[in-house]
């Protein structure tokens, strides 16, 4: 089950919001946002629930020992039990094939290879997990007493199948206390929507048309086609995730809880530093306080850790090559501008500044979305004009032309443009006599209408994939 669905927006959240909100008592919510939230999973992939059970008992039981433990020895080896065995379950399930097949090329006798499938959202709960048991260790929070509790955490639907990654000490207080008032409620509705918007209006339509150019063989692909598919990639990755965190943090806010930024406007940074601090968050900043200050920071083997952080993030998005590839291509660009040309890079105008970040995204996104090695050469040979290729056709420039309206609409939706006018009409109409009753009019009118556009949108289109649900 996908938020962009009529199955979700109609009948399964409507019905859990209804029951949420009349039971009185706190026990009572918490174990219908459970029963919810294993029931979303489960419409999916049933059999995986069991695997996600357990990944969460090894780290309540971890937790517990931790917590109760005098002697150090103990609380560690707790620790290091929990993290062998939750990430043990991971590398099987998303990496073993990926060793398997590349021992087998290599070696002169083979290794069976596994029928597993990847279970939805494991990247994402298997880290919220860890970090669990890491912070209780770290002493930054208390270990959970309740078994129920730490699994709402874990399994909580809103954040579950695609992030952002929610860590346990933000939620912790709101799992045991929590309220909702009504401009919360409304806020959170807005929120939801717009990640909608954002889905079924604009990644959907702009995906299909990367869809068409990149899908296909590379080899047929002229120079103006890789670069409308491409682009269109760059916007529809943009927007299909960006809305899931949208709409995640929007329905978290229906319910009380307060999940984190994950993005903020990414495609206007000015470096690929300043990217990354603006690209899935959550992400950065798991691998930053987990991986990367722990191994020595800034302080010592900077590189190092730089390289060693890349190289998990690009094996995260998933167990191929080119994932691996990405993480380096990252980690390069990084290092060159921190040890290379940064200095110079902020001399210069912002405009130039935009376009060497924007320039280096897009050739990112092919890495990462072709995992054959021989279509990204392909694909970065026709987009640099190595190679045999046509200019364009006049498809391309057919396709170009019906979907300029599109494209300039993802242009001004990737800025904060949209939303600081939003914000300061808002501004002035409260400052006005009535101006909270014509705000709550308009902002009921607005959320209607916003919800029959996107309706309309889903009904009318077959194409509604969600990108990061194979991570």
């Amino acid at each position: 089950m996908v938020f962009s669905s009529l199955v979700f927006m109609c009948i399964f959240f409507p019905a859990v919001l209804i029951l949420y909100h009349l039971c009185p008592f706190l026990k009572g919510k918490n174990a219908i946002l459970l029963v919810a939230s294993l029931a979303f999973y489960a419409w999916g992939e049933p059999k995986w629930i069991i695997l996600m059970l357990i990944t969460t008992l090894v780290d309540f039981i971890a937790g517990v020992v931790i917590g109760k433990a005098k002697g150090k020895g103990a609380k560690k080896t707790a620790l290091v039990l929990s993290v062998v065995v939750t990430l043990g379950f991971l590398v099987v399930f998303k990496y073993l094939n990926f060793f398997t097949s590349n021992l087998n090329a290599v070696l002169p006798f083979d290794f069976p290879e596994t029928n597993l499938t990847l279970p939805i959202g494991i990247s994402f709960y298997t880290f919220q997990a860890l970090s669990y048991v890491v912070d209780v260790y770290r002493g930054d929070v208390d270990y959970q007493k309740n078994y129920g509790k730490l699994l709402l955490y874990v399994s909580m639907f809103p954040q579950l199948i695609a992030g952002p990654i929610v860590r346990y000490v933000d939620v912790a207080n709101e799992i045991e206390d929590r309220h909702v008032s009504l401009p919360d409620f409304s806020d959170g509705i807005t929120r939801f929507l717009v990640g909608l918007t954002k889905k079924a209006v604009l990644a959907n339509f702009v995906g299909s048309l990367a869809e068409n150019y990149l899908s296909g063989n590379t080899e047929t692909l002229t120079l103006l086609g890789s670069w409308i598919g491409i682009i269109a990639y760059f916007f529809q990755i943009y927007f299909d995730f960006s809305g899931y965190s949208d709409m995640a943090i929007g329905i978290g806010r229906m319910l009380g809880f307060r999940f984190r930024e994950n993005f903020n406007y990414p495609y206007t940074a000015l470096s690929i530093t300043d990217f990354w601090r603006r690209w899935h968050m959550s992400l950065s900043g798991f691998f930053r306080d987990y991986v990367y200050i722990p191994l020595g920071g800034n302080r010592r083997f900077q590189l190092r850790n730089m390289l060693v952080v890349w190289l998990l993030t690009g094996f995260w998005h998933g167990a191929s090559w080119n994932f691996v590839l990405w993480g380096l291509y990252y980690f390069l660009m990084l290092a060159l501008e921190k040890y290379v040309y940064g200095k110079l890079l902020q001399k210069l105008p912002k405009i130039i500044r935009l376009i060497y970040s924007l320039f280096i995204v897009i050739i990112g996104w092919v890495f990462f979305y072709f995992e054959d090695l021989t279509s990204i050469k392909d694909m970065l040979g026709t987009m640099f004009g190595v190679g045999d290729y046509a200019l364009y056709t006049a498809g391309d420039l057919t396709t170009l032309t019906n979907n300029v309206f599109l494209l300039a609409v993802c242009v001004i939706a990737v800025t904060p443009l949209l939303k600081n006018i939003a914000d300061k009409a808002k501004s002035k109409l409260l400052a006005t006599p009535n101006g909270v009753i014509v705000n709550g009019i308009g902002t009921l009118a607005f959320q209607a209408a916003v919800l029959l556009l996107c309706s309309a949108c889903l009904v009318g289109s077959t194409y509604n994939p969600f990108l990061y649900f194979r991570f």
